[in-house]
Formats: C-alpha cells, structure tokens, sequence
C-alpha cells in the first residue's frame, strides 16, 4: 500500500472563521495515561508537519493529565499560537461526583476552563465544549457561562458534545433572546455504526442555524481498525478491564453480529486496496456536513495509516458506498446500533469521551 500521506484537506467550521484541518487529533485514553512525553511530542510534530491543526482534549481525560501532557508538548514544540487550535471540554470534571466540582454550572464552568487553560499553558482556547447537557443546570445559566467566556476572551467559541437538537436549538434561542454568544459547533460520534444523528436531525440543525460538525470515533472505538478480525487482539481498547463499560457500550447484547459486520466491511476495505481505518475515516470525511473528523493514535506509525485517508475520500464513490452498506446489513434499512454510551452515566473512576 502506498505510504505517501497527501496533502491536508481544510474546511469551515460551521459559519465560525475558522478554518480547520479534516482530520483533527483526539487525546482520549492516549496522551497522559498509556502513552509517554516523547511519544507525544512525536505523534503531534508528525500531526502538525502533515497539516493538522486541531488538538482536541478534556479537563476529564485522564483526570486532567492528558491536558497536562499536551501542555508539555506544546512547549517543547514551540510551535506558534497562532498556527493551531485547541479544544477543551468541560462537565466531568477531575474530582470525581463532589458538589460543584463537576457539571455546567457557572461556578464549575469557570473553574474548569481556567484549570484547563493552567494545564495546557495556554492563555485562551479555540473552541470549549460543553462535554454533555446538564440537566440540574438551567441553560440559561450555562449559555450565560459560556457566554462570558467569550467575552472574557479565555475562549474563542464554544459548543456543545452530544446534546440532542432540541438542546441546541434552545440554547441558540436563549442567546438570541438574552444577546449571548450562541453554541457554534457540536461534537458527535459519526461513523459506520453510529450515523443517523448525523445524517439526519443534525443534517437539519447545520442548514437552520449553521452549527458545525466536529465528529468523533469514526473507527467507533477501534473496531475498524482491523484490530478484532482474527479473535481477540491484546492491545484493543475494548479488551482492557478498565473500558469494560464501554465494550458494552459498543458491542451491547449484539457482539456477534457486530463484529461479523466489522469484520466484512474491514475484509472489503482489503479488497479494495486499503486499510480498514483509512477507509472508516474516509467514509467518514466524505460527508460534506461534517468539518472535522477527531481522531487518535498512540503512535506517528498509527497517524501515517489514519492520515492515508486523505488519499482515498475520492474513492469512496456511489458504487463503492452501497457495497458498504451490504457489508453493514444495511440494504433493507437496518437500523445503527444504539449508542449507548450517550445515556451511561460517567463512573467515578473511568474517563469518558
């Protein structure tokens, strides 16, 4: 297969200024906890020499010590502020469920991005997530929060992580009536399995108020990376103790039929050439309302292979898309597997995206 990585895609995020890399880089259960400094700072001057310029992270990965690690590398890489984005989120927290420590109220809200900002060792960011919707907060005050932030010029933008359309919207109506900044970017899992938020509300929602779309899991956890094609792979993020709650989350009661599925589509992906996660990601970013793709990898050899995706967004033509969905079993309109993951409630002592 060829190793040349093609040049960077960029696109507008939303109706934001902001002109970001397709493919960004995630740092969930990677950098601060199985990964070490000088295989960070590889894995980002490799991202940023091929042109990504999106660095995603949250105050709750790895209780904040991926923040911390990113922070070290910035530095170390000394590259200039004004020639990448980061983005932060904030609702778990890094002291577990204790009163005021965690959620969207403005005393958390406050609190979180500047601890964030003290770990990264930045003076503002690009885009601040709210990580989920808070449902003992009223939006009015998070709005407001979130607003000042702006304002305040600790962040550029913010957006929200998961929260239905409905939520959206309302927030949006709360900023017009009151004259906040309003959210302008939703990140959302995308990918094989998990599609039709996207592919449907979603698709609305970015046509009524311009929101953008930065997608997350387009290999829905690694499965399509290749990893799980021959039994049970030692380094598969779903086989680790700690993300058994996420194994369910992914695979459900469903586990054989879902990875016959995996399986098939990664046996296409072959067969065409390529590499299974090159082409999950590349299905992915052949999406025209999706903006960015957030992506991981605990090595610059796993980024060369994500990046390669670039090469083949072209391919994934008409044809090429409905013999995927034959793989996927999903020609007589089969419905996506549920993503559980959005309704579990964050355990006490294990990460969340």
């Amino acid at each position: 297969m060829n190793s040349a990585i093609p040049p960077m895609l960029y696109r507008r995020l939303g109706r934001t200024g902001l002109e970001v890399s397709a493919i960004s880089l995630g740092s969930w259960a990677t950098f601060g906890e199985c990964v070490d400094d000088d295989t960070t700072a590889a894995v980002l001057d490799l991202a940023y020499a091929r042109g990504v310029n999106l660095f995603d992270c949250a105050e709750t990965y790895a209780r904040g010590a991926a923040e911390a690690a990113l922070g070290r590398a910035f530095r170390r890489l000394g590259w200039p502020r004004e020639t990448f984005l980061v983005s932060g989120k904030v609702f778990w927290g890094v002291h577990g469920r204790r009163p005021n420590t965690w959620g969207l109220s403005r005393k958390h809200v406050f609190e979180g991005c500047d601890a964030t900002l003290r770990r990264l060792g930045l003076d503002y960011l690009d885009l601040f997530f709210c990580h989920r919707y808070d449902e003992n907060v009223p939006l009015v005050e998070t709005v407001r929060a979130m607003s000042d932030l702006v304002r305040q010029g600790k962040i550029l933008h913010w957006g929200t992580s998961e929260w239905s359309t409905f939520q959206i919207r309302e927030a949006c109506r709360i900023a017009r009536a009151d004259g906040f900044v309003p959210p302008q970017v939703e990140q959302v899992q995308y990918n094989f399995l998990t599609r039709d938020k996207v592919e449907g509300e979603m698709r609305e929602l970015k046509a009524d108020v311009g929101i953008g779309l930065a997608v997350w899991s387009p290999l829905a956890y690694g499965l399509f990376a290749g990893r799980y094609d021959d039994g049970e792979p030692q380094n598969g993020r779903l086989d680790l103790r700690k993300y058994a709650w996420l194994r369910e989350a992914a695979l459900g009661s469903e586990e054989a039929d879902v990875l016959q599925r995996v399986r098939a589509v990664n046996a296409l992906a072959r067969e065409i050439g390529t590499t299974p996660s090159r082409m999950a990601l590349a299905w992915v970013l052949r999406n025209p309302d999706v903006d960015t793709a957030i992506t991981g990898a605990s090595s610059p050899n796993q980024l060369r292979d994500t990046l390669g995706a670039l090469a083949i967004v072209e391919r994934i033509d008409d044809g090429l898309s409905q013999r995927i969905e034959v793989a996927l079993g999903r020609t007589g309109g089969a419905p996506e597997r549920s993503n559980a993951i959005r309704e579990l409630a964050a355990p006490p002592d294990v990460l969340q995206q």
